[in-house]
């Protein structure tokens, strides 16, 4: 079984329903916790063995007369997973500083011999996007593209949901509409290459079949502080066991890291 090692296609393992209260689409805070220049590295692993290396990385660019932020993620195998099937995906989203809501996404992958490249365009407007590959499609408002919504989840307020709320946002992705869900589960320390971080449990609800057990079976823990700060994503797969995605670099994070 294949595992995809782009930290942000993780978003897309997603259920149909959940039984507790959704929110959808909470606003994002004013504060803006990230900020152009920031750099982050993920090493993900089987047990011991290493498999591949996502780098994200954001900046400032000026896209339609508007300053906005060009997020692009890179996730590539490494060693014996490269040599065994070569994944180079990069993800790239421009998108509104104030609001999170992209104006534009590049997906570019090459999995084996897998090759696929598109473009897309959100009008804003009237709540289209426009696809190179299929053209003009009707979108709810206020969706998101693969990489917006990893920036988003780090700027929503969890001080004003409660544990056990499923937030739900609707993304774009290969000309198909995905709404996610993720659940607040709490806080927790957990250990790192940095020290311990109290952190913020997310669990996004994943579909019960081929890849997991339960709905349950993955977990992202975000730092408890203004920078909200992906540190480690927990996956339990059936017939793999545990695959762990931990960060390992970060470069120019907006607030210095708080280490217990």
């Amino acid at each position: 079984m294949r595992v995809r090692i782009n930290f942000t296609i993780i978003l897309l393992l997603i259920a149909l329903y959940v039984n507790s209260q959704e929110i959808f689409n909470p606003p994002v805070k004013h504060d803006i916790v990230f900020k152009a220049g920031e750099k982050l590295t993920y090493q993900i692993r089987y047990g011991m063995i290493v498999a591949g290396v996502t780098n994200l990385s954001l900046t400032e660019e000026v896209y339609d007369n508007k300053t906005v932020f060009h997020a692009r993620t890179v996730g590539q195998t490494t060693g014996m997973a490269d040599n065994l099937y070569s994944v180079n995906d990069i993800y790239e989203s421009w998108f509104d500083k104030k609001t999170n809501l992209p104006y534009k996404q590049i997906r570019n992958i090459s999995e084996g011999r897998y090759t696929k490249y598109n473009e897309v365009t959100y009008n804003r407007k009237n709540n289209t996007v426009h696809s190179k590959l299929s053209g003009i499609h009707k979108v709810p408002e206020k969706i998101l593209d693969l990489a917006s919504t990893f920036y988003y989840i780090r700027r929503v307020d969890f001080t004003k949901i409660k544990e056990g709320d499923v937030i739900l946002v609707n993304m774009y992705f290969s000309d198909e509409i995905f709404p996610f869900r993720l659940i607040y589960s709490g806080k927790e320390t957990i250990k790192t290459k940095f020290g311990k971080l109290d952190c913020i449990k997310i669990s996004p609800v994943v579909e019960v079949g081929r890849m997991f057990k339960s709905s349950n079976d993955l977990t992202i823990w975000f730092t408890d502080d203004k920078n909200c700060l992906p540190v480690l994503v927990k996956m339990d797969i059936r017939l793999i066991g545990s695959v762990l995605l931990k960060l390992t670099q970060y470069e120019n994070i907006t607030y210095p890291l708080i280490i217990l």
